[in-house]
């Protein structure tokens, strides 16, 4: 006699009727999946390039590619299921210190902080993968079969990249960060804390643009990757690529120092890099650095721009004889991220306006995000 399908089967078969995938062998498993849809009350998202994937019981263990997607998970309260990431340089979690009883559990990122292969992928276990499966095939060598033996003998996979928009093997829809997060929502059936968090950033946001200066009054700002502390050449970023890694800017209204030049978005393809004299042709009024999110903004005029303003040329420039140089955000950033963020580059480009960046101030309410993660909100 069969028994009835525990949580991880329900789960696992889920995916498989979702990515269509049936291994060699294992034909009874359409079966057993039919026996647990009669049992349990399922649910679908859908998410590109992934499609339609239908989840039998809600994932209380993930695994997720990159801080955003990671963050997204935390905002809804799913911390306790982290199992690993994939990239944990870049998932910046000294933010949730400022989040009263909202924690990460280090350990686990120790343990698990570059999760890329099948082998890891079976070791943990999770319910859901907050990945994108074609980032897995053109960065890491994943074959479509691998993907399917994934989604079908462990979890589904259910993400997008969507940090930048510049790469050419992303023919697909992209999504906004509140997109994506509304997806993930509907993943772990957390819609009230999403519609809390999406209310409280359209109210933050709105706060933030009554503040601004007229549009003629905001800098031009060339943002940049250059993690070392002494830096000579600077990758760019377009910042009307629309990726989600540069949302803080575009809701801040400020002109892109690229704009009137040809000089293409950072991407896997364009890795082109300029020195101190394209700068100079440039010249944008602020400089955002990439690359050094573990210093503070006082370590990090300190170091790289104390750098820059000794250097021959690069002291010309006339962001850095101002003293106009900041640190440029993260690349991957969910809806938490994204409060802090805000708040910084806000502080960066309109001091007068918002405070110094290296001052106290805060323009949203930590208690009233921390209490949306804990499920203590009224909205």
């Amino acid at each position: 006699m069969r028994e009835a399908p525990t949580r991880r089967d329900t789960l696992k078969y889920g995916g498989a009727l979702a990515t269509g995938a049936t291994l060699a062998g294992c034909s009874d498993l359409v079966g057993q999946a039919g026996d647990a849809e009669t049992e349990t009350e399922s649910h679908s998202v859908t998410m590109e390039p992934m499609g339609n994937v239908t989840f039998h019981q809600v994932p209380e263990r993930w695994a997720a590619y990159d801080g955003g997607y990671a963050d997204m998970a935390v905002a809804l309260g799913q911390a306790d299921g982290l199992t690993g990431i994939g990239g944990a340089d870049r998932y910046y979690t000294y933010v949730y210190d400022e989040l009263p009883g909202v924690t990460v559990d280090q350990d686990v990122l120790e343990r698990y902080p570059e999760v890329r292969t099948r082998e890891e992928f079976y070791e943990l276990e999770s319910d859901v993968h907050l990945y994108d499966t074609q980032m897995l095939v053109n960065w890491f060598d994943w074959s479509d079969g691998d993907i399917e033996e994934i989604a079908s003998n462990v979890a589904p996979f259910v993400g997008n990249l969507i940090f930048r928009r510049s790469d050419g093997w992303h023919d697909y829809r992209y999504y906004t960060l509140y997109e994506a997060f509304e997806i993930v929502a509907e993943v772990f059936q957390q819609r009230e804390r999403y519609e809390a968090f999406s209310e409280l950033h359209t109210e933050f946001i709105a706060s933030i643009r009554e503040r601004l200066p007229s549009a003629d009054d905001r800098p031009e700002v060339f943002l940049t990757f250059e993690g070392t502390e002494e830096p000579e050449t600077f990758s760019p970023y377009r910042l009307d690529d629309a990726g989600t890694s540069k949302k803080q800017w575009r809701d801040l209204g400020v002109h892109d120092a690229l704009t009137r030049t040809d000089i293409d978005n950072l991407s896997t393809t364009n890795r082109g890099e300029l020195d101190y004299e394209n700068l100079l042709e440039i010249d944008p009024d602020v400089i955002l650095v990439r690359g050094h999110e573990r210093k503070s903004a006082t370590e990090f005029r300190d170091v790289v721009l104390d750098y820059m303003q000794n250097h021959p040329v690069g002291s010309e420039l006339t962001a850095v004889r101002n003293g106009r140089v900041y640190r440029g955000g993260y690349l991957n950033q969910g809806p938490i991220h994204n409060l802090f963020l805000t708040e910084r580059a806000a502080k960066q480009l309109f001091p007068d306006a918002f405070g110094d960046v290296t001052g106290d101030e805060q323009l949203f309410d930590r208690q009233e995000v921390a209490d949306i993660i804990n499920g203590k909100f009224d909205r």
